[in-house]
């Protein structure tokens, strides 16, 4: 049986900030782009079987994740930053051409991604990230609005940040061992180095920003404006629990009026 190849943590030059990549393979580069509140962990158990299969991994921790860098001003999270950034990763592969798989925050990026720069993508793969066009004209109209109430909350100055890190980030631990379908799809380890992650200084803020700058009318633009002729695959899991009655039970319970 052929050995798992090896993954390397780098740091990559991106549109003025360094990233934190981890790195495996050889061949046709494809990039993992993650979630709200992940990193690149999330994709370890897809970088070896991919790597294998032939291709370069690039799994990065996106910026506003640490250890890849996390600027203060919240205008550094505008998505057009976001989408610079995975075209610099893109150049630094070597192809100029790469596959592109996004998941959540990362999906959205991907797919603005496609729009902005065809001609730097083959294939696009979407994971549980609708596109912002499709999500702003239906989300108003349907059952979906109440999922989605969270992204409303974390428009709030501090109250989020409290709230996430509340109790030792108990919600962000509840994210990670009770929404998944699958049980113990993430390890305690993973689960502690997200919470280290996050409880750096300005590195919750610097995730939620992520919402804060892109739910309003230029970023929702860039967004909904995007469109790809690439092959495209889109990919729909399921979650056991509701983001914002989580989120809101979990707060009112430990925080009585």
């Amino acid at each position: 049986m052929a050995s798992s190849p090896s993954i390397l943590q780098r740091r990559i030059r991106a549109d003025g900030l360094d990233l934190h990549v981890a790195v495996a393979g050889n061949g046709p580069p494809v990039i993992l782009l993650h979630g709200f509140p992940e990193s690149w962990r999330s994709w370890q158990h897809q970088i070896a079987p991919l790597a294998a299969a032939g291709f370069s991994v690039w799994a990065p921790n996106l910026r506003g994740y640490p250890p890849s860098d996390f600027p203060p001003h919240r205008e550094a999270y505008h998505l057009r930053h976001l989408v610079e950034d995975v075209a610099c990763l893109v150049e630094a592969t070597g192809y100029g051409r790469a596959h592109i798989a996004g998941h959540d925050w990362g999906g959205i990026i991907a797919w603005t991604f496609a729009g902005m720069y065809p001609q730097r993508l083959d294939r696009l793969v979407i994971l549980n990230a609708p596109h912002m066009k499709l999500y702003t004209d239906r989300v108003w109209r349907s059952s979906q609005l109440l999922r989605s109430l969270y992204v409303l909350f974390f428009q709030l100055p501090g109250l989020p940040e409290r709230l996430l890190a509340s109790r030792h980030y108990k919600l962000v631990r509840d994210i990670f061992r009770e929404m998944p379908a699958r049980k113990q799809a993430f390890t305690q380890q993973d689960i502690e180095a997200c919470v280290n992650m996050l409880a750096q200084r300005g590195a919750l803020t610097a995730a939620l920003d992520y919402y804060r700058i892109n739910m309003r009318s230029d970023g929702l633009a860039l967004a909904r404006a995007a469109r790809t002729d690439a092959p495209t695959l889109v990919i729909w899991g399921s979650a056991i629990r509701r983001w914002s009655s989580a989120c809101w039970m979990d707060w009112s319970s430990s925080h009585p009026t």
